[in-house]
């Protein structure tokens, strides 16, 4: 899974998209994707290889090699094992199976175009004595683990039964990134820090910051990387203290380390620069950060925390601004136009300067559903052209463990929204043409250019709805009348295509909080619609709006997508039978009603007509008696 993007442009013009996977890292540029995960270790003329008769999987012997399963490992210098297992099939990248002691695992032969190959007979020698291997960092998880136990680790990382820190390898994978200058600094959170040289070209990998020559004191580990703006510090969020002139290796959940002004590799603070560091007091592990107006923003497990450049002597000024409205995830904030909104475990926050609770319509819904055994997987993404801040979140009800729903709240309209969609990560239009999202459709995970295009992903948008919360009159103690809707929908074709685009609006109703909803009618809207008669009468009712799947020319298909621009007008009409008077059967027949006159029958509870002659039952007829409409 994608859970991190980040698009930057060169000095040059060249524009790039990062992407932070489980496995790996890569560069988009242009269409195509680049391959820059760091080296973690090159082993020389160490490896060996072994194949058995009729059998794909091949064991590779490497002594203290540290992988782990699903690990990637390029081989080079192997010559043939003498049959169907040759230097080629040997010679390329492979993905680790299975990692059976210290000193070796398993892979499964395949040729330069990825089929499978098996070995035969022939295949007894062991791929010679120069072979070397460079292995790719240790992968990580697709889920979040709160506690680690055996199996975790790496192998002979503890015994049997015992317990083994949470590190990078046994975690959800996590990256953050971002630019320093046109190279980009990546991290992956609880482990290395690394850097990209644009200069180098996307044929060159990220290398560790604490490796580049001149590198002074460069932490060798962090939970989070960012750069500041105004006067372009290198922050390392959790960072590894300096002890004895050198970093322990250890993290520091608290610490905040910063290199000096515009040099991202003088970490040592001295009276000749800017860097240093600062220790964090309340809540017991950094969260997360973000950027946003000349400040950034640091939330741990409890509180919120604005770091602001003053300058010298002190460097920055980190200000404690909230106890008490933690983060949920790393990534569940975002920086929008009038402030910044994040997530804390029960509740929707934003800050402009002070920290406030958002009132949430959903609240309850989104936060006695959310998965906070997977809460680190939660992320906030800006869809600024709608005014939209959406929040991504694992569902307890879809019991996946993975995203599958979100929340959107429109910070112009203020109204919340909620539906269900896989996706893992995002980020909004800008450097991007349109809002761009990693995510995952059938089998395949894909990145996804959202606001753009009439279609699914190359599929029909059949099955889309929306539809809305309780619709009532003074809080549920009138009933309502209902006799038509009044359309206002555009809807926006693709010009190359002639088709007819229509949608549903379905009336749903109840009388009772504690009943179920009931389908009313479904009306069919078309471009030329005005408007549709109706009748129905409720407490409280529920608009829908689908698309119609069932026209055989209308439905919302590829080359057709119509958006909801605004919502549609209805005509109420009201009933409090505790206001309105009332009459009983003698005082009705010497009272004189106009022909076509409605009363509501508290006896009956239905809406009557008056015909002339008597009332009839509104329910029991199309047309008024009278024959109006």
């Amino acid at each position: 899974s994608c859970r991190a993007l980040h698009s930057w442009i060169s000095l040059g013009g060249t524009r790039y998209l990062g992407l932070g996977t489980t496995f790996k890292y890569y560069i988009e540029e242009g269409d195509n994707y680049y391959d820059v995960t760091p080296i973690r270790k090159t082993s020389t003329n160490s490896i060996t290889f072994a194949a058995t008769n009729g059998s794909s999987t091949i064991t590779v012997t490497d002594s203290s090699n540290g992988s782990v399963s699903n690990d990637f490992v390029t081989f080079s210098g192997a010559v043939s094992l003498g049959g169907l297992i040759t230097a080629d099939v040997l010679n390329q990248e492979y993905q680790i199976d299975l990692v059976t002691s210290a000193n070796t695992y398993t892979i499964t032969a395949k040729d330069t175009s990825g089929a499978e190959v098996t070995a035969n007979a022939s295949d007894t020698g062991n791929g010679g004595s120069g072979v070397d291997g460079s292995y790719q960092i240790n992968v990580g998880l697709d889920t979040y683990v709160s506690s680690a136990g055996w199996g975790l680790g790496t192998w002979g990382s503890g015994g049997f039964g015992s317990a083994s820190a949470i590190s990078a390898v046994n975690q959800l994978r996590l990256w953050t990134h971002d630019n320093f200058g046109e190279n980009l600094i990546i991290n992956v959170r609880g482990a290395g820090i690394y850097r990209w040289v644009e200069n180098s070209g996307t044929s060159e990998r990220a290398v560790l910051l604490s490796g580049v020559s001149g590198a002074n004191l460069v932490p060798t580990i962090g939970l989070q990387v960012i750069t500041s703006e105004t006067d372009r510090h290198l922050i390392v969020l959790g960072a590894d203290p300096i002890v004895a002139n050198a970093r322990s290796g250890v993290i520091d959940p608290m610490l905040v380390a910063f290199s000096s002004s515009e040099d991202d590799l003088q970490f040592e603070p001295l009276a000749t620069n800017s860097a240093g560091s600062v220790r964090l007091s309340s809540g017991s592990f950094i969260v997360g950060g973000i950027k946003s107006r000349q400040e950034i923003l640091i939330w741990t497990d409890t509180s919120l925390y604005s770091m602001s450049f003053i300058g010298p002597p002190l460097t920055f000024a980190i200000n404690l601004v909230n106890e008490g409205a933690g983060i949920v995830g790393p990534k569940a904030a975002v920086n929008a136009p009038n402030g910044v909104y994040y997530a804390s475990k029960t509740g929707f926050y934003f800050y402009n300067g002070a920290v406030q609770k958002l009132p949430c319509t959903v609240q309850e819904y989104v936060f006695e559903d959310l998965d906070l055994g997977q809460a680190f997987k939660c992320f906030m993404g800006l869809n600024s052209e709608f005014g939209e801040m959406w929040f991504f979140y694992p569902s307890l009800t879809d019991g996946t463990g993975e995203i599958s729903r979100y929340v959107i709240y429109n910070y112009e309209e203020n109204t919340w929204s909620v539906g269900s969609l896989i996706r893992y990560s995002w980020i909004d239009a800008g450097i991007e043409d349109q809002p761009i999202a990693a995510g995952l459709t059938s089998s395949e995970n894909c990145v996804f250019d959202h606001e753009t295009g009439f279609d699914d992903y190359n599929q029909p948008m059949s099955g889309v709805f929306i539809e809305s919360a309780d619709i009532d009159v003074s809080d549920g103690e009138n009933f309502a009348f209902i006799k038509r809707v009044i359309p206002d929908v555009a809807f926006i074709k693709d010009s190359s295509v002639s088709n007819t685009p229509a949608m549903n609006i379905v009336l749903k109703r109840r009388d009772f909080p504690g009943q179920s909803l009931t389908t009313d009618s479904t009306t069919q809207v078309t471009e030329s619609s005005t408007f549709n008669s109706l009748r129905s009468r409720a407490r409280q009712v529920v608009l829908r709006f689908e698309s119609d799947d069932d026209a055989s020319s209308g439905n919302v298909e590829s080359g057709t997508f119509n958006r909801l621009v605004r919502v549609l007008e209805l005509n109420l009409g009201s009933v409090d039978i505790t206001i309105s008077p009332h009459f009983n059967a003698d005082q009705i027949s010497t009272l004189q009603f106009a022909t076509g006159a409605i009363i509501f029958n508290t006896t009956t509870e239905i809406h009557q007509a008056f015909d002339g002659t008597t009332f009839r039952d509104l329910y029991s007829h199309q047309t008024y008696p009278t024959g109006q409409s």
